[in-house]
């Protein structure tokens, strides 16, 4: 199919309930610059589509003035996303380029993630794009502290817009974004209403973004345990020496195979022996993305850099672990930073 690309990038647009992410939706559905994309979302009653809306196809998916599909899920993800492939395969459909689902406010992102990557047809033509999490400036900060859905969204989230925060005072808004920030300290933060919220950037946001946007510098983040009440902490692994890819790879997917449950997060850029630019990795859970090589270094620091999000895991048994398996080309110096 001409303009379509091999592997279809696909959007998790998250938030706890009442974070704003539908009212996002709907005002991005208008943009042209998203006439190439495909929506699944809960059920169009929840989305303000009438005034966009230009054709109805059948009775799970309309066709919007802006060329964009927005279609109903209505049981089994993978298969909304396998009928939506077949029908573009078959032509029934406008070829579009990315496709964006919208979770429900109490939904962990995982799951929808594994999708792409279990089912035996979607991982043949999709892959997992970025993770856009939406948060309102007025609750989050209560609800990191006592919604484990709500941590887990931020956690992972690619790009964190902060919504209603016209609707309360500055401090309120600063507290936000220091919640924030203490459980994701690098990623990319928005406000709507004050930043330019421009679709085709949030929705062309990559997991593994470029070195610009790849934040591998973690501040320290006092109390973050007791704040969170779950032992969630954030740190970073600097390694002085390359690294072995293979030994690497083998450790990672040992790591997150046995303490996926409370690795939320980790990606980073790697030095890996024999390679003159770096490889940028990426999991969730125990889900790890495809690695990216990237053209170049973002600068002169060619030392492996590794962020961590973890509950309840130590940063020196990480290390530990780290050695244990030889990924150190040669003996070299793994610094745990807080």
């Amino acid at each position: 199919m001409t303009g379509v690309p091999d592997f279809t990038p696909v959007i998790l647009l998250t938030g706890f309930l009442g974070s704003g992410k539908t009212t996002l939706l709907s005002r991005l559905l208008a943009d042209p610059t998203l006439g190439d994309t495909a929506v699944l979302i809960n059920e169009f009653g929840e989305v303000a589509l009438d005034h966009h809306l230009v054709e109805r196809i059948d009775d799970t998916m309309v066709l919007l003035r802006s060329g964009c599909i927005c279609c109903t899920v209505r049981g089994e993800l993978a298969e909304a996303i396998r009928d939506l492939h077949s029908r573009r395969a078959r032509g029934s459909v406008p070829p579009f380029r990315r496709l964006v689902i919208e979770t429900t406010g109490l939904a962990d992102p995982l799951p929808a993630m594994t999708t792409l990557t279990t089912d035996p047809v979607l991982r043949h033509h999709f892959r997992m794009g970025a993770i856009v999490a939406t948060a309102d400036a007025v609750n989050v900060a209560r609800q990191l502290a006592t919604q484990p859905e709500s941590l887990k969204q931020v956690a992972v989230a690619d790009l964190l817009i902060l919504t209603k925060a016209d609707l309360c005072d500055a401090a309120t808004a600063a507290a936000a974004v220091a919640a924030l920030r203490a459980v994701n300290p690098d990623t990319p933060l928005l406000v709507a209403g004050t930043d330019r919220l421009d679709a085709a950037d949030i929705f062309d946001a990559r997991p593994l973004p470029g070195a610009s946007r790849l934040g591998l510098r973690c501040d320290p983040v006092a109390d973050l345990a007791a704040s969170h009440g779950s032992g969630l902490s954030s740190f970073s692994l600097v390694i002085d020496e390359a690294v072995d890819w293979t030994a690497f790879g083998v450790w990672l997917s040992a790591l997150l195979h046995r303490h996926g449950d409370r690795v939320l997060r980790v990606k980073g850029l790697l030095n890996v022996a024999g390679s003159e630019a770096p490889v940028a990795i990426h999991g969730v859970q125990q889900l790890v993305h495809v690695p990216v090589h990237l053209a170049a270094w973002p600068d002169d620091d060619r030392r492996s850099r590794l962020v961590f999000i973890t509950r309840g895991l130590e940063p020196a048994a990480i290390s530990r672990s780290l050695r244990a398996f030889g990924v150190l080309a040669r003996a070299g110096t793994a610094e745990v930073a807080a």
